[in-house]
């Protein structure tokens, strides 16, 4: 009788493990970057670098000076000092995939954070992998519901986009992605949270995810007070992981919170390692960084990668250079308003300056037909609002008008969605159909 032995794991390791072992020394500390003389190492490469002969703190090489590595702790750097031995390891990082991972919450490398044990993992992915071959992409043909009916209805998202959530702070970014993490057609959610205040998480964990969303997803927490190179791993583990489940077939609802967070961080790290400073003080590196992770979700050979990226608009200027960079890559941008915040009307979403690329070419002709008309009635109420709300405009007069007029109740009430409320895609498009029937 034979027996079937699985190697491939301990394979790993030993190709992993390093047949020799340099070694160097760190010469100097300056701000986020600790320059050390040798060892010989690749961009990209992890360190060992030594408070005491038991303790060290992983490293990775951002650059070199005068023969010198230039690293960035990937931990707090409180015993480093003159002369602390670095040690190459030969390896770059990569992050733990699997099944196993749905419902756990992890660091920004992909360790378990969440006290649950350790991570039941099948592969490890490359944190900084290649975006699928264009002409390998299959194309966008059919919606993915995300069970918030302003999207669904007037924005309909395919599976496979990828969107950008525009809002300034305190507009109800959080809310909206846990509605669509619990309510979303999707098999897998993978939601990075790069950048976020501590308090926040649990909230978002708790409230906005709930028990019901977290069994179905992973999600990756790097917050504001981790160093910044967490911060930027945070976002590319996060994809690595959503690949992983693309790459079994499956349709995957990734969210990330936010991309303006990701760039702050890569633009300490390009500072630090010596970058001049071009648009608004961020360096060229933060421009070329932004399409190699934003073209990695998407469609792919098999399953998909449905994308939500939220920008941070500093001032609520939606033309700042992440964000103008980040519309440009996209496939759509949905933007939320202060304005209708303020009023009490969630999710804010401004409809008119919303728009979803692939749309027309995922829902039927009705549905679309009446998502323009929808619009139609929209900003023809707004152009003439504040005449119909001094009375000065009369009934009668304009027949595009009174018809905005007689339907702006229904769109409103239509638009408006409770957090615990779902609604399914088909239900939002026959919704959309008896509203113009009034």
């Amino acid at each position: 009788m034979t027996f079937a032995f699985p190697l491939d794991k301990y394979l790993r390791v030993l190709e992993e493990t390093p047949s020799f072992t340099e070694y160097g020394e760190v010469t100097q500390v300056i701000g986020l970057t600790i320059e050390a003389n040798g060892p010989r190492a690749r961009l990209g490469e992890i360190c060992q670098i030594f408070t005491n002969p038991q303790q060290s703190v992983p490293a990775e090489v951002v650059g070199f000076r005068d023969q010198r590595l230039i690293l960035m702790p990937l931990g707090h750097t409180s015993g480093i000092g003159p002369g602390s031995m670095v040690q190459a390891t030969r390896r770059l990082l990569t992050a733990e995939v699997g099944h196993g991972l749905l419902g756990r919450i992890l660091d920004g490398l992909g360790d378990p954070m969440d006290g649950l044990g350790p991570l039941d993992g099948t592969w490890r992915y490359p944190l900084h992998g290649q975006p699928p071959d264009p002409l390998e992409r299959q194309r966008i043909k059919e919606p993915l519901s995300v069970g918030v009916r302003a999207i669904d209805g007037l924005l309909t998202c395919g599976k496979g986009q990828r969107i950008g959530i525009f809002s300034g702070s305190g507009v109800g970014k959080s809310t909206l992605l846990g509605m669509m993490a619990r309510n979303t057609a999707a098999d897998v959610n993978v939601i990075a949270l790069v950048g976020e205040r501590g308090r926040e998480v649990r909230e978002f964990v708790e409230r906005d995810l709930g028990p019901e969303g977290l069994a179905r997803s992973v999600v990756v927490v790097a917050t504001s007070d981790q160093p910044a190179l967490i911060r930027l791993k945070g976002a590319y583990t996060a994809t690595a992981i959503a690949e992983y489940f693309r790459d079994q077939g499956l349709d995957v609802l990734f969210m990330m919170d936010s991309v303006s967070r990701f760039a702050a961080a890569q633009r300490e790290i390009g500072l630090a390692v010596g970058e001049p400073p071009a648009t608004r003080g961020y360096p060229p590196s933060v421009f070329a960084l932004l399409p190699r992770l934003l073209e990695r979700t998407g469609p792919g050979k098999d399953g998909t990668i449905t994308a939500f990226y939220t920008v941070l608009v500093e001032g609520d200027d939606m033309n700042e250079p992440v964000a103008d960079t980040v519309r440009g890559i996209l496939d759509g941008h949905i933007v939320l308003t202060r304005q209708l915040a303020d009023k009490g009307h969630y999710p804010a979403i401004d409809i008119l300056s919303s728009v979803s690329r692939v749309m027309p070419e995922v829902i039927p002709r009705s549905h679309l037909q009446a998502a323009t008309k929808i619009k139609e009635a929209v900003a023809t109420f707004r152009e003439m609002e504040d005449l119909i709300n001094i009375g000065a405009y009369r009934t009668g007069s304009n027949a595009k008008v009174d018809r905005s007029i007689q339907l702006m109740d229904s769109i409103e009430g239509f638009l408006r969605q409770e957090t615990d409320e779902i609604t399914a895609l088909d239900m939002a498009q026959r919704q959309l159909v008896e509203l113009l029937a009034i």
